[in-house]
């Protein structure tokens, strides 16, 4: 992407202490993001690798804030995202189901926050969206106008995974569980690309019955690829014979299992694969010593997903995005729009295979 400002000019004018860091050349980037305690996945180099390789219509910004000898002690990852479709804003951080400011104070959020608005000013983009899970009290609310309509779901571990299954619902999951285990099924860890194509045939027609585009098979692939080569992902199969009848792509970061992406075949639903995956994982996962389990985000609009994912003995945190400029009367992104999500979801439902994956690929190098 075209930048009419020279990066020296762009750096001089971000503030005082302010400097745009590569995460890809600057050694000290991941070792602090593993350092912070909202550091996560989609804050690694390796995730600002993913979107450089698939989507050119983003240009990553690190904004940091430096000590003299060059130890960053606070950032904001911040991505300029232009669509002749769904207009041009700058985002932190793109595709992220989970994602903070890695920020300790206050005063830290506010000196980047007027970078980015200057950062804005030279890209000439009007719209910005920070996307938080812990940090949202590090936000002045007076700045950015405040959206809740995402929530998150997770569980607390512990050593006994029996203590752990004791919190599930009796009928809607530790009866299901007891019904996948007489049913046959296995759990084999992908490996090969045939097995992630498995693994996402079966995801992309998940997306189809929700009236959703699937996401590209480059940026699935391209996930899976990165981050299970740095033991960070793992892709997981549930098999009933030969056949693959559900899968699920985690990531396993700093005491956390994250769901990235999940899928099943609906004809075999009445032997609960999902139910069976999650609960080997979740098992594995107290006995490794992992803290949390995460289900991902959700709308709150999405009754449906919200009470499987409560069923698991939840806890629920709101995921507020923070929008500048704070005024209510801007319009929402053209894919967020009511006649254009029932378009699309028309679309979704009635295209073939070929044509929904071009739809998926068409509608994410709008998104972000």
């Amino acid at each position: 992407m075209a930048i009419d400002v020279s990066r020296e000019a762009l750096e001089a004018d971000l503030g005082s202490g302010v400097s745009l860091i590569d995460p890809l050349r600057n050694h000290r980037w991941d070792r602090f993001v593993h350092a912070h305690p909202y550091g996560w996945i989609t804050h690694l180099s390796g995730w600002k690798r993913v979107l450089d390789n698939n989507f050119s219509h983003m240009c990553g910004y690190y904004l940091a804030l430096t000590a003299p000898g060059g130890a960053i002690k606070a950032a904001l990852p911040i991505y300029a995202v232009r669509s002749w479709l769904t207009g041009r804003r700058l985002v932190s951080i793109p595709f992220a189901t989970l994602c903070d400011p890695l920020v300790s104070e206050p005063s830290e959020m506010e000196i980047l926050c007027d970078a980015v608005l200057r950062l804005a000013e030279h890209l000439e983009i009007h719209r910005i969206e920070i996307r938080t899970a812990q940090a949202p009290h590090l936000l002045d609310p007076e700045r950015f106008r405040t959206d809740c309509g995402l929530k998150h779901h997770f569980i607390k571990l512990s050593r006994d995974p029996e203590e752990v299954r004791m919190r599930f619902h009796r009928s809607c999951v530790r009866q299901r569980i007891l019904r996948a285990e007489r049913s046959g099924l296995n759990i084999i860890r992908g490996r090969r690309e045939t097995d992630l194509m498995d693994f996402y045939l079966l995801h992309r027609g998940m997306r189809r019955k929700k009236g959703l585009p699937p996401q590209p098979y480059a940026l699935v692939k391209s996930l899976w690829q990165t981050f299970s080569g740095q033991g960070l992902a793992e892709l997981l199969l549930c098999r009933k014979g030969a056949e693959t009848i559900a899968g699920v792509l985690l990531f396993n970061y700093k005491g956390r299992v994250s769901i990235e992406y999940s899928a099943m075949n609906t004809d075999h639903i009445n032997c609960s694969p999902l139910h069976f995956l999650l609960w080997n994982i979740i098992k594995d996962a107290c006995r490794a010593g992992y803290q949390r389990f995460d289900f991902g985000q959700t709308k709150e609009q999405n009754k449906s997903l919200m009470d499987f994912k409560s069923h698991w003995g939840t806890e629920i945190l709101d995921l507020p995005h923070f929008l500048y400029p704070n005024d209510s009367e801007l319009p929402c992104p053209i894919y967020d729009r009511s006649l254009a999500r029932k378009a699309l979801h028309y679309l979704c439902n009635k295209a073939p295979d070929t044509a929904l994956a071009y739809l998926g690929e068409f509608c994410y190098r709008h998104m972000g």
